[in-house]
């Protein structure tokens, strides 16, 4: 079959599900049931990345899917997916990747095994794409005048309640807390914890130099600190204080201090610079603070497992089926050798790998860039609107075609 013939298939494929466009408004999606529906439109057969990625990332979903119950079941929308299902479409594609695979073949290998569904979207029906990467913060392991801003560990008090087994709809909920005699009670907020309150529990993992530095790194979830000798130790998100993450950038568009249009991380950090009198009150508007761990891998998303540059994405936990394979249509910043910003296209296969405070509904993606200037630039800049396909495993591939090839985790 000629290249021609086989983008006419292609895209003949990815157009049987087509339906109408989404409506304009619409009530948020809560239920994994509608979180995906027919495709609204055709979708080229393209993935600008390189092969060698995609096979890192679906391996690392394979770890995590191999750890599960064989009989746990996600939902697609209408389908529901047992792991074992999930399990073997992803070993046959991982099976079958190859460094040499144009878009076109790569695109009619997943569909041998997948069918593709579109995410509902936000409350206009259209998917909002972010970017976070992996920062590098100048800290200290021993506190100084000049490191002087706690990095802490998780506290012994705080507990998880996931709240699954008190009903199916409350599925990948739960409350985070603290007790308070037999009460179950909110953790303590930002300002709380920054104020002291929890001082002298020995929880210090490193002190940071700007508190600043240390926001946007728990907001990206995972980072490297730069110690004073020069040598590097990597941290991670190891709980949060369940508090709701709050948009210190909207907080800030709707007090007239950034105009939306000019907001961006860079944007933000340098008007906290420009306003240090004002750094306590807005970094104090968002309650959630994370706590961290030291990590001897690279940076691990909600599996547990490391997430890939340009190949993880971060969902809403409660909606999108963890671990699986989808695809983003979008388009993302590069800097050039003149110095000047480009928006160029960004279409290709990911896996759903991590999930965030900030993301949710059926309308947001995170995207993971890994780390230096150009996955900082994309993380401080992306806010751009999109598609979000989910690539659902066919009913009846009971048996993988040939023998799965064996996945060596990454360390």
């Amino acid at each position: 079959m000629d290249l021609r013939h086989l983008r006419i298939l292609l895209l003949s494929a990815l157009g049987l599900l087509a339906s109408a466009c989404p409506s304009p408004t619409r009530a948020p999606v809560t239920r994994p049931e509608d979180a995906l529906v027919g495709l609204s439109r055709e979708m080229a057969p393209r993935d600008d990345g390189d092969v060698a990625s995609l096979r890192t990332a679906v391996a690392e979903s394979l770890v995590w899917l191999r750890r599960r119950p064989s009989d746990q079941r996600f939902i697609y929308g209408a389908r529901q997916v047992t792991i074992a299902e999930l399990r073997t479409a992803l070993e046959r594609l991982h099976a079958r990747l190859r460094d040499d695979l144009t878009p076109e073949a790569l695109w009619a290998l997943v569909l041998e095994d997948f069918e593709p569904m579109e995410a509902a979207g936000g409350e206009d029906g259209q998917v909002l794409f972010t970017g976070y990467y992996e920062p590098t913060i100048e800290a200290s392991l021993t506190r100084t005048d000049v490191y002087n801003v706690p990095i802490l560990g998780p506290p012994s008090d705080l507990i998880e309640v996931p709240l699954e087994s008190f009903a199916e709809r409350f599925k990948s909920e739960r409350v985070v807390g603290r007790l308070e005699g037999r009460k179950v009670v909110p953790y303590w907020s930002r300002g709380d914890i920054r104020a002291g309150r929890l001082n002298g529990r020995k929880l210090e993992l490193a002190w940071a130099r700007d508190p600043v530095a240390l926001f946007f790194l728990e907001v990206q979830g995972s980072g490297s600190l730069l110690l004073p000798d020069g040598s590097r130790r990597r941290v991670g998100y190891a709980a949060s204080n369940g508090r709701p993450y709050r948009s210190i950038g909207s907080l800030l568009i709707q007090e007239g201090a950034i105009p939306k249009e000019q907001m961006s991380m860079q944007a933000l950090r340098a008007w906290l610079a420009a306003n240090p009198r004002q750094r306590t009150r807005v970094l104090e508007h968002n309650e959630s603070y994370v706590f961290f761990r030291f990590l001897d891998t690279a940076s691990v998303g909600s599996l547990g497992r490391p997430v890939t540059a340009g190949r993880s994405i971060a969902t809403d936990a409660r909606l999108f089926p963890k671990g699986g394979l989808a695809f983003i249509h979008t388009e993302r910043p590069v800097r050039m050798a003149d110095g000047s910003v480009q928006w160029k296209p960004l279409a290709r296969f990911v896996l759903n790998q991590d999930t965030g405070g900030a993301i949710r509904g059926a309308g947001r993606v995170d995207v993971f860039w890994g780390a230096g200037p150009q996955a900082e630039l994309a993380a401080g800049m992306m806010k751009q609107k999109g598609r979000l396909l989910f690539l659902v495993p066919r009913p009846g591939r009971a048996a993988p075609l040939i023998a799965p090839v064996p996945v060596t985790p990454r360390k």
